[in-house]
């Protein structure tokens, strides 16, 4: 089992959960049960004390159930670490990591690697920029512990350098200050990213092909600025246009993945059921990077697998969670969604979700 799995996991007052205790099994875990029986609530509680944020809503304070004024979630680790968070209203947050008080989430996520595959996880594919670069930030962030700062004062340069930007007399001077740093830490983000896609694209590749045959899969990364050329020399140059826009044009902050099947762009080329697979794919690949890396593993948040997939592509997505030994938390509606695909080997155990409450439904090696 890895030292990042959850042994325990306790949760009250996240949305309709009532007081509730969990021992995971080390690989697979099972949530069944109807719709809005708190079973994809359980993962965001997990998500929210990875993590600081929910997956479902960009406002916080919508995790704490209507009734309460707190919510808390206790985790521990294999490892015998523990991570606690509280979250009340009106906004304030306790962080907890093997009992000392954190200002941030940075080393907590660090500690519980989380990978989420729900039906957002496809707008990897065609949603913006954004989305792909959180992506590729994801697995850099896991790997390079000093990708964090670079990327923390990159945004702090460019914040700034905008604000001056919007200004109605344009200090040159003081924009060139936050050009010049902002090129340094540009550069140190371009290099970790690079050298991340290049690690995993050959993982991406080998995993694919147990779910998809795809022919002249290509991905490409965009740095967000002229590949000729220096950043600062770039931004000296643009910033009439930079003015005009009040915000910076080009920079990290704006670089991308390409991902093409061929000469078209993979959403256009493959069918809904193929773009799903490819998402699990390079999901699946980033936890592999993870555990080759770091002999870590990561923890999956597989919510609905059933909606999203039919039977035969199911089997093959369990089949990959079951060879590469990580623990996965899987909600479905009905008990016997999820049967299929598992070896007689797999560590497996089932829990009812009913009405935010939840119950050991039964626990098993192997469903086939």
């Amino acid at each position: 089992m890895s030292n990042s799995a959850i042994r325990r996991i306790d949760v009250q007052g996240i949305r309709n959960l009532s007081c509730t205790q969990l021992a995971p099994s080390e690989q697979i875990n099972i949530l069944f049960g109807t719709n809005g029986s708190g079973k994809t609530s359980f993962l965001e509680a997990i998500h929210y004390a990875g993590l600081g944020r929910s997956f479902r809503s960009p406002r916080v304070e919508s995790v704490i159930c209507t009734d309460l004024a707190e919510a808390t979630v206790f985790i521990e680790l294999v490892s015998g670490s523990s991570i606690g968070v509280s979250k009340s209203r009106p906004g304030s947050h306790t962080l907890k990591l093997r009992g000392e008080r954190q200002s941030s989430w940075l080393d907590t996520a660090r500690s519980l690697p989380l990978l989420l595959i729900n039906s957002d996880s496809f707008s990897l594919l065609e949603g913006s920029s954004k989305v792909r670069r959180k992506f590729l930030d994801w697995g850099v962030f896991h790997v390079e512990h000093d990708f964090a700062a670079s990327w923390r004062g990159a945004s702090r340069c460019i914040a700034q350098r905008n604000l001056l930007l919007k200004s109605r007399h344009i200090d040159e001077r003081q924009v060139d200050a936050w050009s010049v740093e902002l090129s340094t830490y540009a550069d140190r983000i371009d290099h970790s990213r690079s050298q991340y896609l290049q690690r995993l694209l050959p993982l991406i590749e080998d995993t694919l092909a147990h779910l998809l045959d795809v022919p002249e899969l290509t991905i490409k990364y965009s740095r967000g600025w002229d590949e000729g050329s220096p950043l600062l020399e770039l931004l000296r140059g643009s910033l009439d246009r930079d003015a005009r826009y009040g915000a910076t044009q080009i920079g990290p902050h704006r670089a991308d993945l390409q991902i093409r099947i061929g000469k078209f762009r993979a959403e256009d080329y493959l069918s809904r059921g193929q773009q799903k697979l490819l998402v699990i794919a390079l999901k699946l690949a980033q936890g592999r990077l993870l555990t080759e890396l770091s002999g870590g593993s990561v923890i999956y948040l597989v919510d609905d697998l059933p909606s999203e997939l039919d039977a035969p592509n199911r089997v093959k997505v369990c089949r990959l969670l079951e060879r590469f030994d990580s623990q996965a938390f899987m909600t479905c509606v009905g008990e016997n969604d999820l049967d299929t695909g598992w070896s007689s080997g797999t560590s497996m155990r089932k829990f009812h979700v009913e009405h935010g409450k939840m119950s050991a439904f039964s626990s098993s090696s192997g469903m086939t």
